[in-house]
């Protein structure tokens, strides 16, 4: 059998396994658990249900994770810029980046609210935390990782420090900035629904699917709070799919990771 074929069936395969078994969790349970295991099919009921407010709250979580992607996207690629000018500079910032890094969300969410208020502003800083630290860590690297006889040869041509950079360095670290880039795509959402969870309010319908989420729990909606996780998977995905075209489109013509034969 063909090796694409084989690719689409056997995920095919491994999903209806995986929802047979969920029937039969499901079947086995007593009475009185099965509100725990929701089935797919009440899941989907519950998700057509609370469509308007679950495609609100996912406008909401949407906004706030493109938002904050985007400043950690700019901002770590400006930073990692002035990383790569001098193992000093790295020295003397990264210590600093790891202390913001390892900082609690949790803790940082009360502030935040205290600094910028409830809502979308708290929820784009936190997916901006969350994003940051793979981007910059992976682009820096990229950038100090240039092939040494290729920097060798734009120095003897006497190229400014600014074509060594933006000629050389930068399309070389394009494989590294989109490993970071995926990294930070899957954890975008995330950072939204973790953000608008811990920081978020309701005003103005300016809720998320983390605040759903707190909704569903105390009403005891359980298909619904499944089905608002079933959403945040779609979401991490499309984030994630973009990225992957994107990273296609910008290294697919000349990077080897694109060319190499599975033996």
């Amino acid at each position: 059998m063909r090796r694409p074929l084989l690719n689409i069936l056997l995920p095919l395969a491994i999903g209806v396994l995986v929802v047979a078994l969920w029937y039969a969790v499901r079947y086995a349970l007593t009475e009185d658990l099965k509100f725990l295991l929701p089935t797919p099919d009440e899941i989907w009921a519950a998700l057509l249900a609370n469509s308007e407010s679950l495609g609100r709250a996912t406008l909401n979580t949407t906004k706030g994770a493109l938002l904050g992607f985007g400043f950690a996207v700019v901002v770590s690629f400006g930073l990692a810029l002035l990383l790569s000018l001098s193992s000093l500079i790295r020295a003397s910032l990264y210590p600093y980046l790891m202390i913001l890094q390892m900082m609690p969300i949790i803790v940082i969410a009360p502030i935040l609210v205290l600094w910028v208020g409830a809502g979308l502003n708290s929820v784009v800083v936190i997916t901006f935390l969350i994003c940051f630290f793979p981007l910059v860590v992976n682009t820096t690297q990229g950038l100090i990782s240039t092939d040494r006889n290729l920097v060798e040869l734009f120095r003897m041509y006497r190229a400014t420090k600014w074509q060594e950079t933006f000629r050389l360095r930068v399309p070389a670290a394009l494989p590294y900035f989109f490993t970071g880039l995926r990294i930070a795509a899957v954890l975008a959402p995330i950072g939204a629904l973790v953000g608008d969870y811990t920081a978020g309010s309701s005003a103005g319908d300016g809720g998320g699917l983390g605040f759903q989420a707190i909704i569903y729990s105390s009403q005891a909606k359980y298909s619904a709070l499944f089905a608002t996780a079933a959403v945040t998977c779609v979401l991490g995905f499309v984030f994630a799919a973009a990225v992957h075209i994107l990273s296609w489109l910008m290294l697919a013509k000349w990077h080897d990771s694109y060319h190499r034969s599975d033996t």
